[in-house]
């Protein structure tokens, strides 16, 4: 091999690499996304000991009206856990999960109703977790009954609030939109 020739074989290694390079890069600077876990819905999630709570929303028409919590509850533990919802103004529900086994939150279950949401609809509202000894403080969207959706979690007495330019036919052709119980699975997590 000629001097030439050993030129032009070096900078085509260096061209490679350079590529190679500008290629992977890209991991390194810049997150990979699909190792990033966040809600992918309306609700939040929160991990509580064995517990895992997934898609959890607040359903009411007002800060000081009655809110129910729908979502999902999955017991990754050996034995039955109950979570407890301490919300605004001494409000709290009790939410029991069987050892092993998951609980949805919706129209097949027992209602989780708070007496009292502490936040108009849209807003964040602070609730308190726990399960046993574990405790933790959660951010829960409040919802109301604006969206078809959510319609059928609202508490007892509830009227849904209309919102501006709404019609029954726009409210119908999005019916089919959203799957009426949380999608939210336990491998979703990451476990």
């Amino acid at each position: 091999m000629n001097r030439v020739q050993r030129g032009k074989l070096a900078m085509a290694a260096v061209a490679i690499g350079a590529g190679l390079l500008s290629v992977t890069g890209c991991g390194y600077i810049n997150a990979q996304q699909t190792s990033h876990q966040y809600a992918a819905s309306d609700g939040v999630k929160a991990d509580l000991g064995s517990l895992q709570l997934r898609n959890i929303v607040i359903v009411s028409t007002g800060t000081d009206k009655p809110g129910r919590v729908i979502g999902a509850v999955f017991n990754q533990g050996s034995s039955d856990a109950t979570l407890v919802i301490d919300g605004a103004n001494g409000a709290q529900t009790s939410i029991p999960v069987k050892a092993k086994s998951e609980t949805y939150l919706n129209e097949d279950s027992d209602s989780a109703i708070l007496s009292s949401t502490g936040g108009n609809p849209g807003s964040l509202v602070t609730v308190s977790i726990a399960s046993g000894s574990e405790t933790a403080k959660l951010q829960v969207p409040v919802m109301d009954g604006s969206l078809v959706e959510y319609q059928k979690y609202l508490p007892a007495g509830a009227t849904p609030t209309a919102t501006p330019g709404s019609t029954s036919s726009e409210g119908a052709s999005h019916e089919g939109d959203h799957a009426t119980e949380p999608a939210a699975t336990p491998s979703e997590s990451g476990h």
